[in-house]
Formats: structure tokens, sequence, C-alpha cells
């Protein structure tokens, strides 16, 4: 290395100040400036106070010496950052990481046997089509596949319903009524034909709006996005599409599915529309209470089927992790979200399951071998149901404590002998999200496409996680793992606990458990209430067999809200 010292040749000092007047340094400076100038490094992008701020944000007690000595290294790293984000990730793409629900000792049924629903009921058309707005699924399927009704019939009169109840209750974004009508028309064809797909064939239907169906907006309920088309059907869409049924709208969604919110304004209670919907598939269960649907469909990452389902009064499936394709649905979180039906009756769950559920290649959390075997007929006595008593005990809404206590004693009535349980607690599950949140809408937040989200918070809430250091993701997923254990042990003395929303929620959501809430009374202002059910990882059908005997012996989902009338 040259050495500034008055001993270098004049000729070398007059080169270096030709060099630095070229590139745009004065040459009247001082030759030791000159010199100096020569021998500085280019400061890096990362420095010692950034590591020591980095270290101390992780919570790591480091010594100057030892941040030193990661000083080169992390900013290697960050190259390597700038590298990987050079290349395109939809939020589509997921991780090779995929979650499995199964911890060691679960045993699953992985013998496939025939779905029975139950026998069909004897049903008669009423002379108002309209009467049968708020018709469980198995009463409509009745009447269509008697061919009492055309599904032309049905799904103009949902059709209707959705444009004159919709300026009250915000649920809709899209009507697919090209694409409803064709397949209604298909449907009776097929029907007068012989061709009887089974209960949902000539059902319409509602798909919350992170569903993707192609030639139809997918605006993730959000402003940014709000003429997003996405070029195919999503699994489920598809899986619905071979089933027979008639997709009739795209339901609202939480922006980017939180909450009741989007673009368009907050999604309303049909019980109440000073009230929200709640979220994030605030749409689906509106317009499966509003009678605007035979059923719907909804996703959930950390309550988003089950919130709205109890505010609206409505019965809700969210399903074992992996029992549903997510494939063309949005990703809020990569390890927790799930796909259900919302629908009027524990049954119409099952129906909506089988058609939907199985694998289809594209995403690979989905088992191959766990099939959803429904035996309507099975005889629920010899289940085992245990209730969580201190969510019951430490429930703050008295009319919603009061009206789960009355749901345990109608469960003992017919005839379960409930045993008490303690599940742990813990709310990782949104730290869990929100990490993931952030990967999935890492381009859409550095592009700043988040400065026109209605609800800002939202800007923080997919930024912040950025901040949180890798190790910590994956300390928060073994922390998992050990509720996980503690909830197997748990459910493994009981098929079904009965549980007050807010104490199963969001553990279950992150051990994966599938979850059936029911309508289980009303509050003095008219407002449902509700509970849920807990099943064990892959047992839909033991879990829907007792929310289904406790709903067969309440009347409360044959309310309806007072719509009145709207022009």
């Amino acid at each position: 290395m040259i050495q500034a010292s008055s001993e270098q040749p004049l000729q070398t000092r007059r080169r270096f100040v030709a060099y630095f007047s070229g590139i745009g340094l004065s040459s009247t400076l001082l030759p030791g400036v000159l010199w100096a100038k020569l021998q500085e490094k280019p400061t890096p992008a990362i420095t010692l106070d950034m590591v020591k701020d980095a270290a101390r944000l992780a919570g790591l007690d480091f010594t100057t010496e030892e941040c030193e000595m990661l000083v080169d290294d992390v900013n290697k790293n960050l190259t390597r950052f700038e590298t990987m984000r050079q290349t395109h990730l939809d939020n589509s793409v997921p991780p090779p990481l995929y979650f499995n629900p199964l911890v060691a000792g679960m045993t699953v049924d992985r013998t496939k046997r025939p779905f029975r629903p139950s026998k069909s009921p004897v049903v008669s058309r009423p002379a108002n089509l309209e009467d049968v707005a708020f018709w469980p699924l198995t009463h409509l399927a009745q009447l269509i596949r008697t061919r009492q009704v055309r599904s032309v019939d049905l799904t103009e009169m949902y059709l209707g319903r959705l444009k004159r109840f919709n300026p009250k209750l915000n649920c809709l974004v899209t009507l697919t009524d090209d694409r409803a009508m064709n397949q209604a028309r298909q449907a009776d064809s097929d029907i007068a034909a012989g061709r009887y797909r089974g209960p949902v064939h000539g059902i319409p239907w509602g798909a919350k709006d992170i569903i993707a169906a192609k030639g139809y907006p997918t605006t993730w309920g959000a402003e940014p996005l709000k003429d997003q088309v996405i070029n195919h059907d999503a699994t489920v869409v598809e899986r619905l599409d071979q089933a027979g049924a008639v997709l009739v709208a795209k339901l609202t969604t939480g922006e980017l599915a939180f909450g009741d919110n989007w673009f368009g304004g907050r999604t309303n209670n049909p019980w109440n529309s000073e009230e929200g919907s709640s979220g994030s598939s605030a749409g689906s269960a509106a317009a499966t209470a509003a009678g605007l649907v035979g059923f719907a469909i909804g996703t959930d990452t950390g309550g988003s089927i089950l919130s709205p389902s109890l505010r609206c009064g409505v019965v809700s499936l969210r399903p074992t992790f992996g029992r549903v394709s997510r494939y063309g649905v949005m990703a809020a979180g990569f390890s927790l979200d799930k796909i259900g039906p919302m629908c009027r009756m524990v049954e119409d769950c099952a129906i909506v399951l089988h058609a939907i559920a199985g694998p289809d290649g594209k995403d690979l959390s989905v088992p191959h071998d766990v099939p959803f075997n429904w035996e309507a007929a099975q005889e629920v006595s010899k289940l085992r149901v245990g209730y969580f008593g201190e969510g019951f005990e430490n429930e703050k809404r008295e009319e919603w404590k009061a009206n789960g206590l009355r749901s345990l004693d109608a469960l003992r009535l017919i005839g379960f002998d409930l045993r008490r349980v303690e599940l742990p607690t813990n709310d990782l599950n949104y730290f869990i999200e929100y990490i993931e949140r952030s990967a999935g809408f890492d381009e859409f937040a550095r592009a700043r496409k988040d400065e026109h989200l209605r609800r800002q918070r939202h800007r923080a809430e997919l930024r912040y996680s950025h901040l949180v250091p890798a190790v910590e993701y994956l300390q928060a997923n073994r922390i998992r793992m050990l509720l996980m254990q503690q909830v197997a042990h748990v459910m493994s003395d009981v098929d079904v606990v009965v549980a007050t929303y807010e104490s199963i929620n969001p553990l279950t959501s992150m051990t994966g458990h599938p979850v059936v809430a029911v309508p289980n009374g009303f509050t003095t202002n008219g407002t449902p209430t509700g509970i849920t059910f807990v099943g064990q990882i892959y047992k839909e059908a033991e879990l829907l067999a007792v929310a289904r005997a406790y709903q067969n012996a309440t009347d409360f989902h044959t309310k309806h809200p007072p719509l009145g009338s709207v022009a």
C-alpha cells in the first residue's frame, strides 16, 4: 500500500491531484487531505451501532467486541437479502415447510367408507318460493332432487335477495349472475336427464372474496386490489362446480382478511345493522344468516370463520388444518389458513365438507389418505364429551355466559356425561400469523401499496414482523409443538370438547383442531350468541355428530333476522 508521506515523489502526488480533480474534488486541497481520501473505506450499510441495536432487539447481551465480529457477516447477509428480493414471490407461493397438525401417538382413520347423510326429508314447494330462502341445504336439495323446484328458479330467487338486501348488509362484492345462470341451467338439464350429482347439485352458494373465481375480480377486500382478476378457479370452486353447485356471488371479506371493514365499507350484522358482522368471513356469515345464499364458504386463520358465524347466528365448521386445499385462496398464514362451510344446519356443513375436502396435488399440506367419513345415523351416546370449565367461568359477557351454561345443561339432558377438562392458553397464533402475513405481503408492502388501505393499522401489522428475528419465529413454532402435545393429551380422553369461543381461539387454530360454531341463544338486544365444539384432529364426523345432537335439541337455528322490507 502507498503510504502518505512528504517523501513521495512529486510526480506521484501530481497524478493523485489530477485524479481527484477529475472526480470533482478541488486540486487546491492540501496533499495530506488527498492522501486521507485515498485511504478511506466505503461505509458499510450495516454499522456496528446497528448490529448493537439489532442484538438488543433480539434480547442478546453482546459486548462491543462480539458485535464487531458480526458486522461483516451481517453485511454479507444484507447482500443476500437484496438478491432474494429480485425474485418475484406472489402471495400464492408457499414455503416448502408444510404444517402437520398430527403429533406423535395420534391415530387417524384412513379407511374410506360411503358417505351416508340423513334420510331425505319430506318437503313441498311453498306457494311463494322465497319462503325457502332460510331452508337448510338438506331441504333445498330435496326440492331440487324431486324437481319440485328448478335450480334456475332457486338461483333467480337468491340473486334477487342479494340485490335487494345488500344495501342494508353491504355483504356483496360481485354478483356472478352470468356464471350462475349458466350453471343453473346446466344443473336442471343434468337432473332432468337423470344425472343427479348429490345434495349440493343446483344449490346457489357464495364465496368469500379471497377465493379466486375465473373471470371475476378477487379483491381481497382491499382498495389497491379491487380490480385484481386471478385467471383460474380455486380448488374449492372447482370442487363445488364438479358437484353441480351454483356460484351466485363473491361475498365481502375484511380488508386483506382482517375484520369486517373492506374497501366498500363495513359488512353489517343482519340481526342489527348498527353492528358489524365481525370478520373476516364477514359477507359469508351475513349472507347465510340473511337467507341470501344456500350456503357459503369462508376462510379462517385465527377465528375468521367462527367469529362472524357466532355474531350472525349461523352454523360453521373450521375443519382440521389440511382438510381442504387452499389453492387459489389468498394466503394469510401459510401454517394456519383453513377453508370451511358456513351454513344453517350442522349436517349442511358435513355435506359441503364432503364436496370440497381432499387432496388436489397443489396444496401439499392436504394428506392423501385421510378421508372424511360421515355417517348421520352414528350412535352419539358412545362419544365422550368434555367441557372447558374455566372458559365458561371466565366469560365476561353475562348473557353469553348464561346461555353457555344452559347449553351445558342441554347436553346433559341429551345424555352426555360431561367431563371437565383444562386446556392451555397462549396467544402465539397471532404472532406467528403476522410474521407469515409479512412474508406473503412483502412485495405489496415494499411497493407501498399498503398506503391505500382503508385501515392504516394494517400497514404496521404487515411491517413490524419484518423486525422479528427468524430464530424467534422458529422458537415460537417449537413452543407451538409443546401446545399441540398438551392439547392432544387432553383430547385423548374425550372425543369432543364444548367451550366458549374466546377460551379456545386462537389456541385451536394454532394446533389445527376442527371446531364447529352453533347458535345457542340471544342477547336482550336480539343479537345471537353461540357456543363452540372442538374435535380431534381429522375427526370432523364425531365433532359434527355431537354438534348436530345439540342443535336438534334446540331451536335457535329456526329463528331468522328481522330484515324488514327493503326496496
